[in-house]
C-alpha cells in the first residue's frame, strides 16, 4: 500500500478527480482513507432509494470513504448543509467541489478493482482480482 494525498480544487468533479488521481499514478485499485472539504453540488443516494438526491448549496464534506479505480468508484459520504443538517449516503456522479477537496488515498498496486452485477444485491458490486504485471 502506498498513500497519496490529493487536493481537488473549486469546480472539480469529486469522482472524476479521484479516478484521475488513481489512473495518473498507474494504479488500478485504491481506497479512500479520509476525505474532507466542501461541495457546491452533492448527489447522494439514500438507503433503499433508486435515484440520488440532487443537493445544491454550500455544504461541508464531513466524511468520505470507499473504493476507486480508474473506471469506477463506490463511495459513501456525509455532508452538512449551511443550516447544519447532516445527510449521508452513496455518492452519485456530479458532486462538485466548492473550495477544496482534501482526500487521502491508499493505492493498492497489487490489486485491480472492477464492478460486476451481483444478482444477490441487484447492484454493480466490487470485484477484486490480483494485478498481473
Amino acid at each position: 500500500m502506498r498513500t497519496l494525498p490529493v487536493r481537488l480544487v473549486p469546480g472539480d468533479d469529486l469522482i472524476e478527480g479521484l479516478q484521475q488521481a488513481v489512473s495518473t499514478n498507474g494504479c488500478d485499485a485504491a481506497f479512500v482513507l479520509a476525505g474532507i472539504g466542501s461541495l457546491s453540488i452533492a448527489r447522494l443516494r439514500f438507503a433503499g432509494v433508486q435515484e440520488p438526491e440532487h443537493l445544491v448549496g454550500d455544504m461541508e464534506l464531513l466524511t468520505l470513504s470507499g473504493s476507486v479505480s480508474p473506471t469506477s468508484a463506490h463511495l459513501h459520504m456525509s455532508v452538512s448543509t449551511s443550516t447544519g443538517d447532516v445527510l449521508g449516503g452513496h455518492v452519485g456522479g456530479g458532486c462538485i467541489v466548492r473550495t477544496t477537496g482534501e482526500i487521502l488515498l491508499a493505492l493498492l498496486p497489487e490489486w485491480t478493482f472492477g464492478l460486476a452485477h451481483d444478482p444477490r444485491s441487484g447492484y454493480e458490486e466490487l470485484v477484486v482480482t490480483p494485478t498481473v504485471r
